[in-house]
């Protein structure tokens, strides 16, 4: 049986940084309070006459390919994240297969939201070992600067998201131990309206599906419960971390780096002390770019790739949890 291991690793951010100050002139907010309660300092904001979440997701391909040694015509098939498509049909994946010109070759779209990357290397990760595919391209890439409301309603949520891509190269191997280990995939439906986008949904009559009304309205935005997802959210962190471990006969001390869903830095540095690891084993970059959704963790390996980080024999836990609620780990030795 084939194993699938992650040959390279790339990313891409837009060039426009918005910072907290910038937001302090939107909305009735400031630097002290965002930072206290998310840790984010500033977020890339998408151009809208230059950048779209396929040709977003283009740029990190590109990186991850040529990171990996081989030529974009060596991919056979892209497994794309987003809750935030160029549009509402097709996904993403067929136009991210246009902007590589990989004519003909399969793709399938993932919308878990924050743990979608994760779910999208559990679905690589099986074709891989079927034997179907030997080198697929797994991307997140979201643009959610768009959809924020920049004001007092939608603050407690507009100063946590930006934008961004990131993708991971995964290569079929016979090389035991190596690569990923296991990946664990769960949901919770019952908490889907605790952070959610609602409309314009299609279980509306067409009089309620699309009206001026409802575009101006909050449920076109996103809603979030931060409370009710702070407090599942640290659970099932630790949850679906001890159950990668176990496993694999591991334990948290065996863990070289933990690279979290950056969606609060309250909770990385709550992980962090639950699982007693040092600064040097957590990785963080939410502060830089705040919470870019099912983009956040490849482009927080990216970095960790840039920094060397991920040498040989590395073992790495990701772990995501948000909207569904889904949550998910992965653990893989590099």
């Amino acid at each position: 049986m084939y194993h699938s291991e992650i040959t390279g690793i790339g990313h891409y951010v837009p060039e426009r940084i918005v910072t907290n100050s910038d937001l302090e002139k939107l909305m009735d907010t400031s630097d002290a309070w965002i930072t206290e309660r998310t840790g984010i300092k500033e977020r890339r904001y998408f151009d809208p006459e230059k950048d779209t979440v396929a040709n977003m997701a283009a740029k990190a391909s590109r990186m991850a390919i040529e990171r990996a040694n081989l030529r974009v015509e060596d991919i056979e098939f892209i497994v794309f994240a987003t809750i935030t498509p160029d549009y509402f049909f097709p996904g993403s994946g067929v136009l991210l297969q246009r902007e590589l010109e990989l004519n003909g070759i399969g793709t399938i779209d993932i919308r878990n939201a924050c743990s979608g990357f994760i779910y999208g290397l559990s679905v690589a990760d099986q074709f891989i070992k079927t034997g179907m595919y030997k080198n697929i391209l797994v991307v997140g890439a979201e643009i959610q600067s768009s959809l924020l409301e920049m004001n007092n309603r939608g603050r407690n949520v507009s100063v946590i998201f930006g934008d961004g891509a990131g993708a991971a190269v995964l290569s079929a191997s016979n090389n035991r131990g190596k690569g990923i280990l296991s990946t664990h995939l769960h949901t919770d439906g019952r908490f889907a309206e605790e952070l959610y986008v609602k409309d314009p949904g299609s279980s509306r009559s067409p009089e309620e599906r699309m009206n001026k009304e409802l575009l101006d309205g909050p449920s076109v935005r996103a809603h979030m419960n931060g409370n009710t997802v702070f407090k599942h959210a640290v659970v099932r962190f630790q949850e679906v971390i001890q159950e990668a471990l176990d496993a694999n006969g591991y334990t948290r001390e065996n863990i070289d780096l933990l690279v979290p869903h950056q969606a609060n830095l309250r909770i990385s540095n709550y992980l962090k002390e639950q699982l007693s690891l040092s600064d040097s084993k957590v990785y963080n970059n939410i502060m830089r770019y705040g919470n870019t959704t099912a983009a956040s963790i490849p482009i927080a390996l990216s970095e960790a790739w840039a920094e060397g980080l991920l040498k040989e024999d590395t073992l790495v836990c990701l772990a995501a949890f948000g909207s569904g609620f889904s949550w998910a780990s992965a653990l893989i030795r590099f």
